[in-house]
């Protein structure tokens, strides 16, 4: 009866049909059979067969230079590694909102903490987006907390501030930064408004070269962010509720790994409009120079001071 539905896993031997045991029920008693549910059910496993849902195992074809632009953030790295320049990953974190919200996970305790039984933008005290900045050459975290949207806007401020008050301190003297981000989101390589901040808030006035390597479509988790400072807040901020701000950014502070993590986080109160454009004009007077391979995903951003030295 089931033979034509039956569909599986060849290589693991799992098998599964599409018609639930209710429906075979009824097919059966049209036929003179009176089987219970749970005699359908054994006869079921006895030839392997069992319910099955989807697996997210399956994705997009992968740009064909993928491989291509690993091999050339490898290098990049390799270079700046020798040199003793500054590399940082940087990311957005997923947004959190604030107040009686459940967080995965659990916390040794006598009673469970009551909290929201949905989760409602509306009941929150707000919403955090952090957006984070791991150092690799440091194994250091920082982590700025905004209050307002994921903008490109948002995420230069927050490396530029990075770089003012940390980064240059470490690297004294340092004239070229690499920066590995993802390929899409507010840090992504289209954004116009991304391309122009890193050129006005960080190249342009602290006479800095930056040079961005950008993870293909589909490759964020390769990102050093998402394992190495990301996936570690994660577990920090897993049982109780965000309740606060100042909770979040004790949290990510309080996040640390057996070998030597260290997170600092700061507040961001900013406002950050959406959907700012750049015109076509502010693009052509950037200082933008397209790597040979890959070049949307790799480009180097000069400071404007250094341009007649360029030309």
């Amino acid at each position: 009866m089931v033979s034509g539905e039956v569909a599986g896993d060849p290589v693991a031997g799992q098998r599964w049909i599409v018609r639930s045991l209710a429906k075979i029920q009824a097919a059966l008693e049209q036929k003179g059979h009176a089987l219970s549910h749970e005699t359908i059910r054994r006869l079921l496993h006895k030839h392997k067969i069992s319910p099955k849902g989807n697996v997210k195992r399956l994705g997009p074809k992968p740009p064909p230079d993928r491989d291509q632009q690993f091999q050339s953030i490898q290098s990049q790295r390799a270079a700046f590694e020798r040199a003793g320049w500054p590399m940082i990953s940087v990311d957005t974190k997923k947004k959190e909102l604030i107040g009686l919200f459940a967080q995965p996970g659990a916390t040794w305790r006598q009673e469970a903490q009551a909290v929201y039984l949905h989760d409602f933008p509306s009941a929150a005290l707000g919403r955090a987006v952090p957006s984070g900045i791991y150092d690799l050459r440091h194994q250091c975290g920082h982590v700025y907390g905004g209050q307002s949207a994921d903008t490109p806007d948002f995420a230069v401020e927050a490396i530029a501030q990075w770089w003012g008050d940390v980064g240059q301190v470490r690297f004294p003297g340092a004239p070229e930064l690499l920066i590995l981000a993802d390929g899409g989101g507010s840090n992504g390589y289209r954004p116009r408004r991304w391309k122009l901040q890193l050129q006005e808030l960080l190249a342009d006035p602290f006479d800095l070269v930056v040079t961005v390597a950008h993870y293909p479509p589909g490759a964020s988790k390769w990102n050093p962010i998402e394992h190495r400072l990301f996936s570690h807040i994660s577990h920090t901020f897993a049982g109780p509720p965000l309740t606060s701000f100042d909770l979040l950014l004790d949290a990510i502070r309080s996040t640390t790994t057996t070998t030597g993590l260290a997170v600092q986080a700061t507040l961001v109160e900013k406002d950050y409009p959406k959907a700012l454009s750049v015109s076509d004009d502010e693009m052509a007077a950037l200082l933008i120079e397209k790597h040979a391979i890959c070049p949307a995903w790799n480009y180097t951003i000069r400071p404007r001071a250094n341009r007649e030295v360029i030309s």
